[in-house]
């Protein structure tokens, strides 16, 4: 019985994966979140409610220590230049309320008088009169003793701190009402504090400006008591969305709140810089954000603390909101690894069996189609009908392309394919080297042999296509008796000239090793040409017929180059950028200069000898050649012949030597007219 694909996945997919999913996700999200949104409500409304308050008790305790100092200046109870009993007052109002940090006092004279907490283990007293020594800066410390306090040490320093120069006393000196401003820069201080300030006014005369200060790190030790779930954290941020107090119950007056530490501290910067940019920063109520920081995520509540700008920033993990349902997961987790087991496990045999295996066998046969190896191809059964029908598909198409395998260049084919190039009219313009090879008297033989040529030259068609394909060239035709073939296209070569001249030789040598013979036992010859440049490289033709071929005058070159070897007697001729790009890797001889069929320029050419890595022997009759040639040139026809001749005989018999020696000698009998160039022409068409 046979069923089809669609209803076999159907049929998997319900049972192994729709129960499953279904199961998890109705049960997790409807729990998880309905948690969650919860326990991180209550959560933020008892931190924001609980910084709020404290904040209010600071700012309130700030304010009440003012107006009490106020209250005693203003009824001339002491007078503000009354240094013992002003002393007194200030030490015992920051004794009695632990929020403050700072109160301090300023006199239009450039006078300034402060007491500052030192932690929980004391304070000191500071004061910079004029009168008694000129910009000196008086420090007196006691610590805390119980039920009292005590002297410890006074010590003078420079300082160039003017209170008048200061916002908190320029903008408060004018007024006639008190009340919060940032300062900056106390004496021997470089923290920011929250300053309650306002001037002091006796009998109608202004004495200066009071002020009561708090420090953010007193905030910061109140923060370390919140504990935000169980693993979260409360920060306060400033108007401007940087975090001012953080969690630390180390922090006071001397300790400075440990300030960029930990993820949870990233995630409040975070969300600070996201509340400035933020369009709803400046609503009323509180913000939520989620931040994901090395893909772990938080919940982030950002409520306004009604001073300056303030905000408490509440950070929480995410994963801290699902700790109120673990044990109703763990017993959903047990019950659905039973499930998925048994639902996996069967789904996996079924698809293995009935679609996974056949498919990958049908998969593989595809895979020998596109690498053209069709001859091991056959039908698979299967219970899918689908499945079945596409292996007999597969099977036809292969016994299909088996018999076209041997009419279209298998390699090329590979090649257009993983090089990507589309089958439609086109080409670009490529750097390549182009050969021409060609069977000596092909024309006579196949007079003579008739249907028997064919059996002659497939052994030279063999050993022509081996050498190509070893040396990484693409096989463009078979032309009669002529192979055309290039490198550098459709696969990028860019050794490509050393590469031909590697093959052009290889193919000699084959050709020769082979020992092909005609019907009259002489053994076969071939001549190659071989050229490089540009030339225009793709499918060739129309949307009926395409052929992947190169055009151009290097094409056209090479095969010109090819037949001028009948002249020379050589094998393998070569163009000079062939000569160029292959260099030091060839060994040549500069046989002439040429003006060939189709081309008005000429050009030089070389004889390929060998490859430099395999050279063997002494070519020590190139060097006479060339040495002949350039007498030649010269009109050194006497010479030229004596350099020929030696050539020919250093190298035990030279066809181009001989040749060259015979133009020489003519030459030289009949000299030529004035303006004669050394450059033979090969002008017919070939």
């Amino acid at each position: 019985m046979r069923f089809s694909v669609g209803i076999a996945v159907s049929i998997l997919v319900a049972v192994s994966i729709g129960v499953s999913t279904f199961i998890v996700h109705s049960l997790w999200w409807t729990t998880a979140r309905d948690n969650s949104r919860m326990l991180a409500a209550e959560i933020n409304g008892q931190i924001a409610n609980t910084v709020r308050i404290e904040v209010g008790v600071t700012l309130r305790s700030a304010e009440a220590a003012w107006a009490a100092v106020r209250t005693i200046f203003v009824q001339n109870v002491i007078a503000t230049r009354q240094a013992d009993k002003r002393e007194f007052v200030f030490l015992s109002q920051l004794q009695a309320q632990p929020n403050i940090s700072w109160m301090f006092f300023g006199w239009p004279d450039g006078n300034f008088f402060a007491s500052h907490r030192l932690g929980d283990g004391g304070l000191e007293m500071i004061e910079i009169d004029k009168g008694i020594r000129d910009r000196m800066l008086r420090k007196d410390r006691y610590i805390f003793i119980p039920g009292d306090i005590q002297f410890e040490e006074r010590t003078f320093t420079e300082t160039s701190y003017d209170p008048r120069e200061h916002a908190w006393f320029e903008n408060f000196m004018g007024l006639s009402s008190a009340g919060w401003i940032e300062a900056r820069d106390l004496p021997d201080s470089d923290k920011t504090v929250y300053a309650f300030a306002g001037p002091i006014d006796v009998n109608r005369t202004r004495q200066g400006v009071l002020a009561v200060a708090i420090e953010t790190d007193r905030l910061s030790r109140f923060l370390a008591t919140l504990v935000p779930g169980e693993f979260g954290a409360a920060f306060i941020l400033n108007a401007d969305g940087k975090v001012i107090a953080v969690p630390d119950a180390e922090a006071d007056e001397i300790t400075p709140a440990r300030m960029g530490e930990g993820r949870l501290y990233e995630v409040a910067m975070i969300s600070g810089e996201r509340l400035l940019a933020d369009p709803q920063a400046n609503a009323p109520g509180t913000l939520t954000k989620r931040v994901v920081i090395d893909g772990v995520p938080y919940a982030v509540a950002l409520t306004p603390l009604g001073f300056y700008g303030w905000r408490v920033a509440t950070v929480i993990p995410e994963a801290a909101f699902l700790s109120g349902i673990d044990e109703t997961l763990i017993d959903l987790i047990y019950v659905l690894i039973g499930v998925v087991v048994v639902a996996t496990g069967l789904a996996i045999w079924l698809i293995r069996t009935v679609v996974a295996n056949p498919l990958a066998r049908i998969a593989e046969d595809l895979g020998k189609i596109e690498r053209f190896d069709v001859e091991r191809i056959a039908r698979r059964p299967s219970k899918l009908s689908e499945l079945a029908n596409l292996s007999a598909a597969t099977a036809s198409m292969a016994a299909g392309l088996s018999a076209f395998r041997k009419y279209v260049p298998t390699d090329l084919v590979r090649m257009l394919v993983a090089e990507g190039i589309k089958i439609q009219p086109g080409g670009e313009m490529k750097q390549i080297s182009v050969l021409f090879c060609d069977v000596t008297g092909f024309t006579g033989l196949s007079e003579k042999l008739g249907p028997k040529i064919v059996q002659l030259m497939e052994p030279f068609f063999s050993a022509a296509s081996a050498a190509i394909t070893q040396n990484g060239g693409t096989i463009d035709k078979f032309i009669g008796d002529a192979v055309m073939a290039f490198w550098g296209a459709p696969r990028k070569d860019a050794n490509h000239a050393e590469n031909a001249c590697r093959a052009a030789l290889d193919l000699v040598a084959a050709v020769a090793a082979s020992r092909i013979e005609d019907e009259a036992g002489n053994p076969l010859r071939v001549r190659i040409g071989l050229n490089s440049g540009e030339a225009l490289v793709g499918n060739i033709g129309s949307e009926q017929r395409l052929n992947y071929t190169a055009i151009g005058d290097v094409v056209n070159v090479a095969s010109r180059l090819e037949g001028a070897n009948k002249d020379y007697g050589t094998l393998i001729l070569i163009g000079p950028e062939t000569r160029r790009q292959a260099a030091d890797a060839i060994v040549v001889r500069e046989l002439d200069t040429l003006t060939v069929f189709g081309r008005a320029e000429e050009l030089v050419v070389y004889e390929l000898i060998a490859m430099a890595d395999g050279r063997d022997g002494s070519f020590a009759w190139i060097e006479v050649y060339e040495q002949g040639l350039a007498h030649y040139r010269a009109g050194r026809f006497k010479n030229a012949v004596a350099a020929f001749a030696t050539a020919d005989r250093a190298r035990n018999g030279d066809p181009a030597s001989a040749a060259m020696m015979a133009r020489a000698q003519d030459l030289l009998d009949r000299p030529p007219k004035e303006g004669w160039r050394a450059v033979t022409s090969t002008n017919k068409n070939q």
